[in-house]
């Protein structure tokens, strides 16, 4: 095979590859981005709370399974799971994927409910490799993105590809890794 057919399959695998990763490409950016800012927000769930207030105090003696049905239907929930008392003056009910946590003696309460956030959720679970299996996948999906790598550099050829300014975008890539290993080592 000669130089210009090379360039030519280099050209194709390149395109091709690209094409193929494109969706899969931006599902990880986002999720990164995403898990990046784990600390300023949850990227799987979104947690609403509703304070809520009792119509008088109660003691732990009085909480009855009926009474605990009352308080379920005051946050639109039809079936509890489970309740139990944290301390002697509270109360905490468990739902499917929400909370009632109760201060008996002070008629308040705080009912949390978790849901997805989707989209952030399920490509979470892709770059987590939470999913069976996926961890094969994501494996060809780096060799993939190496490929595009290796055959991005020899596309252009001439002052504009490796052997010009490439050459110099290639080892500024490297900068960006280099300087935070050279602060975390530092500090």
């Amino acid at each position: 095979m000669n130089k210009k057919q090379l360039l030519k399959w280099n050209t194709i695998i390149h395109r091709d590859f690209g094409y193929f990763l494109s969706g899969l490409i931006i599902m990880y950016s986002i999720s990164g981005i995403a898990l990046n800012h784990i600390d300023d927000w949850n990227p799987d769930f979104i947690i609403t709370k509703e304070k809520i207030e009792l119509k008088r105090s109660y003691t732990k003696s009085e909480i009855t399974e009926d009474l605990v049905k009352a308080f379920s239907q005051m946050v639109n929930e039809d079936e509890y799971k489970i309740y139990d008392f944290p301390t002697e003056d509270q109360l905490k009910i468990y739902y499917n994927k929400s909370t009632l946590h109760l201060n008996l003696n002070e008629a308040t309460g705080l009912y949390e409910k978790l849901s997805r956030r989707h989209v952030f959720y399920e490509t979470n679970l892709l770059h987590r490799n939470s999913i069976k299996g996926w961890k094969w996948a994501s494996d060809v999906l780096g060799a993939m993105l190496i490929i595009i790598c290796l055959t991005g550099l020899f596309i252009l050829q001439g002052s504009r590809g490796l052997s010009g300014r490439g050459k110099w975008l290639l080892l500024a890539g490297f900068l960006p890794p280099l300087i935070a290993f050279a602060v975390h080592y530092a500090s």
